[in-house]
């Protein structure tokens, strides 16, 4: 467990060029603090010491505004950037160096039992406001655009925006007519509707060509 705190410590040094010093990580960061109270209760619940690793969890998320639960699986060199809002479902696993930004939620979709929360692989990526919901598998090496909903498995070396989150970029290479402009993500709601307005146009007007108007 000292091995895997002192990753997470680096990966702070490594992913934030706001960070000074060791002392100014260890008492001002509230992400690095909720992963200290994380890596304590889950080491109690994978050593089945009931009900403590829950208290230990609710007091981090009271201090910290983050809440993981204690049964999730986080790899090494794990960052939460700011961190306020973050949820971690208890059936999440985390692959290794994953970078989480505030308002992230691994969440579940419903009642359901067993593996209700996502995997997702190495160096991913989740930007701020994204959710991430049920037991999807997110590849090595995704970028999530914030304030994306991911609700479909994502193939690695990939990048998906939007809500439902949709591929913009796989393998290093750009899906033809996506756009990574997150202030002008087109809603597919209205794209739908467009589509339609469209057709009822040229029906209309295949109708008023066969019926010509009478004289």
């Amino acid at each position: 467990m000292l091995n895997r705190i002192r990753q997470d410590l680096r990966a702070v040094f490594d992913r934030d060029p706001a960070a000074r010093s060791t002392l100014e990580v260890v008492f001002t960061y509230a992400g690095f603090h909720a992963l200290l109270a994380y890596r304590l209760s889950h080491w109690l619940s994978v050593h089945r010491v009931p009900f403590v690793p829950r208290v230990i969890s609710q007091l981090a998320r009271w201090l910290t505004g983050i809440e993981i639960h204690p049964a999730a699986t986080i790899g090494k060199g794990f960052f939460i950037d700011h961190g306020m809002g973050v949820v971690i479902g208890e059936t999440s696993e985390i692959g290794d160096y994953v970078t989480l930004f505030q308002g992230v939620t691994l969440g579940g979709t419903g009642k359901e039992r067993g593996k209700r929360h996502p995997t997702l692989g190495n160096h991913v990526v989740v930007g701020a406001g994204a959710k991430i919901l049920g037991g999807i598998r997110i590849g090595d090496n995704v970028k999530v655009g914030a304030n994306s909903v991911v609700l479909k498995s994502v193939p690695p070396n990939s990048t998906v925006i939007g809500v439902p989150a949709r591929i913009i970029k796989s393998e290093g290479e750009r899906v033809p007519d996506a756009t990574m402009d997150h202030t002008n993500i087109r809603d597919p709601i209205v794209d739908r509707f467009e589509s339609l307005e469209r057709e009822l146009i040229e029906l209309r007007k295949k109708l008023d060509s066969q019926n010509p108007p009478e004289k």
